[in-house]
Order: C-alpha cells, then sequence, then structure tokens
C-alpha cells in the first residue's frame, strides 16, 4: 500500500513539473499572445496552486522565479520520492 502512495504521489509530482516545463516553454514561445494560447491557460490552471504555495512559503520571490523555484522543489521532491520508493 506504501509503495502505490509513493508512486502516486511520484506521478502527481512528475505531471506538475511536466506541466511547468509546457508552460515555460510556451511562454518562449508565444511571447505575449501566451495569455490566449488555450495550451498555456491549461498549463497557468493545473500549476496554479502549487505556485501559489511557492510563493506564499517564499515571498521574496515574484513573476518568473517563483515558476522556476517551485520546477526546482518539485524536481527534489520527485528525486527523493524515487529514493524513498527504491529504500521501501
Amino acid at each position: 500500500m506504501e509503495l502505490f502512495l509513493i508512486s502516486a504521489a511520484r506521478a502527481v509530482v512528475e505531471m506538475l513539473g511536466l506541466c511547468l516545463i509546457g508552460q515555460g516553454v510556451l511562454h518562449i514561445l508565444a511571447g505575449r499572445g501566451r495569455a490566449s494560447n488555450r495550451i498555456y491557460q491549461l498549463f497557468n490552471l493545473i500549476t496554479r496552486a502549487p505556485r501559489q504555495l511557492v510563493a506564499a512559503i517564499l515571498p521574496g520571490f515574484s513573476g518568473k522565479a517563483v515558476g522556476v523555484v517551485c520546477f526546482v522543489i518539485l524536481l527534489l521532491l520527485w528525486i527523493g520520492l524515487a529514493f524513498l520508493r527504491k529504500i521501501i
């Protein structure tokens, strides 16, 4: 049961990380027109909660830095869950 929960949490973290990468790529490619891009809006909707959590925890960061810090935190969490999964 623990292995399933760790794997499920890792999958959610992985999905959030990939959405942040996609959002960053679209931010670069679409430029100012990203607000009207449906895929960017979807990625924004999916990643809004983790970005707001990081912004609340680290009030000194703003704008693009929140997305980068959020991605780094998710990456470290993903790696940590992978190690935990190997241990169990």
